[in-house]
């Protein structure tokens, strides 16, 4: 289980499966959140994602603490860690530095900096949009980022289709920087929101696709079963949301059949799904501790058939 193959995203290389970091500083602790990083670069995994808004969500967190945690991990490893491994994360919604207005947009990339101990964002998303500022003057502010060299590439997360379009056109009009990449929500069972213009849009314009929610905040690992007692989690309450619909049972039924076929998890062939998909770069997923990254590392691995994707494809409709 190695993820030794790498994609390409602008001037980046990472690998086909992403690390999501929105764990660290929340269920998962100091010392197991380097554990899961440890992990998962020496299985040749390079991409880690964040967020300076995590995890503001939890009482007595203020956001930034995934970043913190990402920081002082890198400060462990040294530099040739660093060197080795992409990081994107985002602005535009943390508490101190909501909205993306120039000023804010900039204090948010310097306090992320100083908490990811580096001198440079190798992937800086926005977060959420802000439709108060037009669009050329995001990208402006962006463009300046990449120009001092604090951030490398662009990219855009929860935008709509208008306001990415004209996003791309701002940077070619002006020969700006031009986002690279975008994440958005999507997975087995929420496919609607980014089925449709969304995906046309990455087509036409070759952005990468970094899916987040690749496992439906745990209902696609197989752990949610109906009759059965939920499992505890920070998350529980979402997956079981799903469990409650014809649709989450359909996807369910397909998922597991599929995996046993393989002798593999849900998990997995969730993740192998979303990798298969058009557009698709490589899906975001995360780990609380070691012991779940194995599902997630065996993804680039795993060759559904069209038949397998036709079924699993068809239980999600």
């Amino acid at each position: 289980m190695h993820l030794d193959t790498r994609k390409r995203i602008g001037q980046l290389d990472v690998s086909p499966l992403v690390l999501g970091g929105n764990v660290f500083g929340w269920t998962a602790d100091t010392p197991t959140s380097f554990a899961v990083l440890d992990a998962y670069t020496g299985s040749g995994g390079n991409m880690i994602d964040t967020a300076d808004v995590y995890s503001a969500w939890v009482e007595g967190n203020h956001g930034g603490e995934s970043e913190t945690v990402i920081g002082e991990w890198l400060a462990a490893r040294g530099s040739a860690v660093r060197d080795n491994v992409v990081i994107a994360t985002k602005a535009g919604h943390h508490p101190d530095h909501m909205g993306l207005a120039p000023a804010t947009l900039k204090a948010a990339c310097e306090d992320s900096l100083r908490r990811l101990r580096t001198d440079r964002i190798d992937l800086y998303y926005t977060h959420f949009d802000d439709e108060s500022v037009p669009v050329a003057e995001i990208i402006g502010t962006l463009d300046t980022l990449v120009k001092e060299g604090k951030v490398r590439e662009i990219a855009a997360s929860n935008l709509s289709p208008e306001r990415l379009t004209a996003s791309l056109a701002a940077s070619d009009s002006e020969g700006l920087a031009r986002y690279v990449a975008l994440q958005p929500h999507y997975n087995l069972v929420s496919r609607d929101t980014y089925e449709g213009a969304l995906r046309d849009i990455a087509q036409r314009e070759s952005l990468a696709v970094l899916p987040y929610y690749a496992l439906a905040s745990g209902f696609l690992t197989g752990k949610y079963r109906p009759g059965e007692p939920a499992p505890e989690g920070a998350r529980a309450d979402k997956a079981a949301q799903h469990l409650a619909t014809e649709r989450g049972q359909r996807v369910l039924a397909a998922l597991t059949a599929v995996a046993d076929a393989h002798g593999t998890s849900e998990a997995t062939v969730a993740l192998a799904w979303l990798a298969a998909q058009p557009t698709v770069t490589a899906p975001i997923a995360s780990a609380r501790t070691p012991d779940q990254l194995p599902a997630l590392l065996a993804t680039p691995d795993l060759h559904l058939t069209q038949e397998e994707l036709h079924l699993l494809t068809t239980a999600s409709g």
